[in-house]
């Protein structure tokens, strides 16, 4: 008798032995079938050494409950007395529902686990065939393949068999499976089975030996024509027997399906035709298969069908699966194939996918296979299809470190054991990870691992991937620097032509000087070098992300030669997570942002700072430049300190620009290019600006003392004035001076021109700073007019001669620099110019108009292509800056928000005003950003400013990568320019021409 608030004994002993509801475990143990066992010991142990004792106890009752009456005493007594069963049986049933179900629906199945003999223990490719011998109809193969699967499941369980050897026995199940469904289908169809050879060949996890229990069967079928039969119904008859092949094991029946027979990887995919000749195959690979398709080919194996046909297919297409790394394409191909594909998987999905994700196998495969096509071309010993047998081979021959291929191994190991468990369990195609409490202690425990299960799980997987992840890419880098530092002695490691093959095919160009630098950096027993090994694998691996590795590693050698024995260098890179990264970004995105890196390489420590790459105010600017103006002891000495802070400054820009563009591992790139446009425009003309302001105070000193005789101020105009500078854009400005109080009008004219001189002179300086142009070409009466007026000057000529034009280019007029109350008042003189009283009259409309046509047809360079120049061209700058400004010069007296010298506050401001319909304005301002970004792309990667895309390959590539486009895509990028410029010039002929 139980006393009342205590738990029975049977209850506490359930809950100690691993059931998570005993009452209801209490219950199946009272069931009729098992009253012959129940009080057994034995039964309650083994149950609880199972993954899921609460599930093999309800399998075990349902198997026994199912078992004809003459047969459960026989089934009961081998569960007591022959552990080796009990353990199989019972593990089996803890592990997985499906086979449970199998069991129960087939009750004298549990005696394929009886026998214990040594041939049963490790069942060979023979061993399956035999038991699907008896099967004829899909059916009937059902019930033998999964009769064979519970054998494999319980030596995998039991432990038996590790993960490999579980892996190649599916895939030796799978192999007999195919010939049993050709089998099937052939004696069908024994008309089309006379009619034609036909040979099936594995790809995929089955060709390679390493089989999931639930995964599509990756195939291709070669066939010919029998002798005598024409080749073309030869064919038809091949296509018909793969064809019932693929139902036979693909369609669900009354026992449910096997599994899918997937035919996508043959020559065209499933736009291809299912069945082809060998000469059909080889024609395709020769001519138009890409890269992938012969990774894809690593793994072919022939399994079933025509033998010799097979044999003959696999010897074919061998030498050209290592002949891919010398494909034209390669590089490019591997680039791509490099970067992981994740978009396709559900955000809520990605930290649970063991496959795809971050650190999961597919990582570890697509390594080791491409690590394959590279070095296999010369060492035979690295072809093998079977992922753990040609880690192994890579290791030895001294392609990957040993200590990562182990630590790989490991990983890749124990991810394969919980992606075999998970699908084990309802034997279903997945490769989650489960969120259900009960199904993760189930996982664990079915690993081994019995304290804590879940949390044990838990933490062995994200170990793993986390190995798998922080290997991943040095797996690619890190034995070129054994190979080029040579500090272990004895050890392995690449020859010189294997690491050069390697650089080559990670899309560096000059493998022979890529070695050298990784020797300079990384060779030697000193601190620094120590850290280069360590920093480098990885720096590598950002550098082939980019269209020039080379430059890269080069520029990376430079830093590292100019602040290599400073203390914080190196340990900022190390110790700083985002530091490397953004180096790496920065040093191989083109030539402007190393060349003023190159110039005062400190400037590194920016990109350790988490606001480093914020813009500074122009007023912080103003202030450091003028401080550091009035230090200096001669003007040169001024402006050379003001130009510091700017390329400085440049510097900070250009870093936060590609940063911003390429994004980082932990950061994705800026998706709004609008505010990436601004933030450069921005920033650049601050730093002008404030350039200009140190420069004119320089000039003043260095002529004057404190106080120059007239009241001095510089305008901005154009690009300046609208804040849109690029990286090579001049500074278009206007000068206006007025004579203090006494001073004559010549003397004041003198020393503003003076003053001017001396600016110019000084911002153009021969050093090692870019220098600073400044233009005032827009001035009144042009190059033939007076450089310097005085405000009464600018009013008398405007009142009397303004041009059209001339009202137009003041629209972006902007003060810069000098006396900010002269600035205003000659902003208060020119405002009723620009934005003049009931808008423009139609002359002046019809005046615009004509000067923008001539524009069109007289300035666009020779020989350029107008689809593709920026600046001049159909749908580019100029075309959205004229629309727009004209529409200010009508509309802007009636609208305030029009008066604003920025192109992109303007437009947004027609649009709130009713002036531009929405999808006309979208389109304006698309086009006007990403020509301004090309611009800024073009300087940044050539280090010169151009207004058209380069037409050298490399610079196009790293263009394109700045825009966000992929390796390989230059084409698309060209076309969506085309495209959207296109679009834009189709609003300009309607707002700006009235077509």
């Amino acid at each position: 008798m139980t006393v009342p608030g205590r738990r029975s004994s049977t209850f506490i002993r359930l809950l100690r032995s691993g059931f998570t509801d005993p009452s209801a475990a209490a219950r199946l143990l009272d069931a009729d079938a098992l009253a012959a066992v129940r009080a057994d010991p034995v039964l309650l142990d083994a149950l609880g050494a199972t993954a899921d004792p609460d599930l093999a106890l309800l399998g075990l009752v349902r198997l026994a409950e199912a078992q004809p009456p003459d047969e459960l005493p026989g089934l009961l007594d081998t569960l007591v007395s022959a552990k080796p069963l009990r353990d199989r049986l019972l593990g089996v049933l803890g592990a997985s529902e499906a086979l449970g179900d199998h069991l129960a629906r087939h009750p004298l199945d549990w005696q394929a686990l009886v026998t214990y003999e040594a041939a049963d223990l490790h069942p060979g490719l023979p061993d399956f065939e035999r038991g699907l011998a008896d099967a004829h109809d899909p059916v009937q193969l059902r019930v033998s393949y999964r009769r064979c699967l519970l054998s494999i499941a319980a030596r995998d369980v039991c432990g038996t068999i590790d993960v490999a050897e579980t892996a190649a026995e599916l895939a030796d199940l799978a192999t007999a499976t195919l010939r049993a469904a050709l089998r099937i289908a052939s004696a069908a169809a024994p008309a089309d089975a006379a009619a034609c050879r036909l040979a099936v060949i594995a790809m995929g996890k089955c060709g390679g030996n390493e089989l999931n229990y639930v995964s599509d069967v990756d195939v291709i079928f070669v066939g010919e024509a029998a002798p005598g039969t024409d080749e073309g119904k030869g064919i038809q008859a091949a296509t018909r027997l793969a064809s019932h092949l693929m139902r036979i094991c693909s369609e669900t029946t009354v026992e449910g399906t096997i599994w899918p027979v997937d035919a996508n990887l043959r020559p065209e995919g499933r736009n291809g035709p299912l069945v082809r000749t060998l000469s059909s195959h080889l024609a395709y690979y020769q001519r138009w298969a890409k890269t992938w398709e012969f990774q894809a080919l690593l793994k072919a194996r022939a399994v079933a069908g025509d033998p010799d046909l097979g044999a003959q297919y696999i010897a074919a297409i061998s030498p050209l699966v290592w002949q891919a790394a010398e494909r034209e394409n390669f590089v490019a191909d591997v680039q791509k194939m490099r970067r992981r594909v994740v978009d396709n998987i559900p955000a809520a999905q990605v930290d649970r996918e063991l496959k795809l994700g971050p650190g999961g196998l597919r990582d570890v495969e697509f390594a080791v296979q491409l690590l394959q096509l590279v070095h296999g071309r010369s060492d035979a010993t690295l072809h093998s299809g079977t992922t753990l047998d040609a880690l192994h081979a890579l290791a030895a021959g001294g392609y990957v470190g040993r200590a990562d291929a182990a630590q790989l191994h490991d990983a890749y190991r124990f991810l394969r054991a919980m992606e075999h468990r998970i699908q084990l369990y309802r034997l279903r195609r997945t490769h989650l990870v489960p969120e259900d409490e009960n199904d993760l202690r189930r996982l664990g425990r079915s690993l081994g691992l019995r304290t804590e299960p879940v949390a044990e799980l838990n933490k062995a997987w994200r170990r793993h991937a986390s190995v798998v992840r922080r290997l991943h890419e040095k797996l690619f880098y890190r034995p070129l620097l054994d190979a080029v530092a040579q500090l272990t002695p004895g050890e392995t490691r690449l020859s010189p032509r294997a690491a050069g093959q390697r650089l080559e095919a990670l899309g560096y160009a000059d493998p022979a000087a890529a070695l050298r630098h990784l020797e300079a950096l990384a060779s030697g027993v000193t601190r620094a070098a120590a850290i280069q090994r360590t920093l480098l694998p990885v720096l590598l691996g950002w550098f082939a992300d980019s269209a020039d590795p080379d430059a890269g590693l080069l520029n990376f050698r430079k830093v590292s030669d100019a602040l290599g024995r400073t203390p914080w260098y190196l340990r900022l890179l190390r110790d700083e997570g985002a530091a490397a990264e953004n180096l790496a970004r920065v040093l191989s995105a083109g030539r402007l942002a190393p060349d003023l890196l190159m110039r005062a390489p400190e400037a590194v420590a920016l990109l350790g700072d988490p606001e480093g790459l914020q813009p500074r105010t122009h007023e912080a600017l103003l202030q450091e430049v003028l401080a550091a103006v009035g230090r200096a002891d001669t003007p040169e000495a001024a402006v050379a300190a003001a130009r510091g802070v700017r390329r400085r400054e440049l510097f900070r820009t250009t870093a936060a620009d590609i940063i911003g563009s390429y994004g980082t591992e932990d950061s994705p790139a800026e998706e709004d290019h609008g505010a990436l446009v601004d933030r450069v425009g921005g920033a650049v003309s601050e730093l002008t600006a404030v350039t200009i302001a140190g420069a004119l105070r320089a000039a003043v000193q260095s002529h004057y003392g404190d106080t120059l005789p007239t009241r001095f101020a510089v305008i901005g105009v154009g690009r300046f004035g609208g804040h849109e500078l690029g990286y090579g854009s001049d500074a278009d400005v206007l000068f206006v001076h007025e004579p203090r109080e006494g001073v004559d009008e010549q003397e004041a004219a003198k020393a503003a021109q003076t003053v001017i001189a001396e600016m110019r002179r000084l911002l153009q300086l021969p050093t090692a700073d870019p220098p600073l142009l400044i233009d005032a070409d827009l001035r009144p009466e042009g190059r033939s007019g007076p450089l310097v007026r005085t405000l009464s000057s600018y009013a008398a000529y405007y009142r009397r001669w303004s041009l059209t034009w001339e009202s137009q280019a003041l629209l972006r007029a902007e003060p810069v620099a000098g006396d900010a109350d002269l600035g205003g008042r000659f902003i208060e003189l020119i405002d009723p110019l620009r934005y003049p009283m009931e808008g423009l009259g139609e002359d002046a409309v019809r005046e615009i108009r004509r000067l923008k046509a001539r524009m069109e047809s007289e300035r666009l360079p020779r020989g350029a292509d107008p689809t593709l120049h920026t600046k001049l061209g159909r749908g580019g700058l100029s075309d959205v800056e004229w629309t727009v400004q004209l529409i200010q010069m009508r509309h802007a007296w009636a609208e305030p928000g029009l008066r604003t010298t920025r192109t992109r506050r303007a437009l947004y401001a027609a649009h709130a005003a009713g002036l531009i319909p929405t999808e006309e304005a979208q389109i304006l301002d698309e086009a006007w950003v990403l020509a301004t970004r090309v611009r800024n792309a073009v300087m940044l990667v050539r280090g010169r400013a151009g207004d058209t895309f380069p037409s050298e390959a490399r610079d196009l590539a790293a263009v394109a990568r700045y825009l966000g486009y992929a390796e390989g895509t230059v084409g698309e990028m060209l076309d969506d320019y085309r495209r959207i410029t296109r679009r834009a010039r189709a609003v300009v002929e309607e707002l700006f021409y009235g077509a």
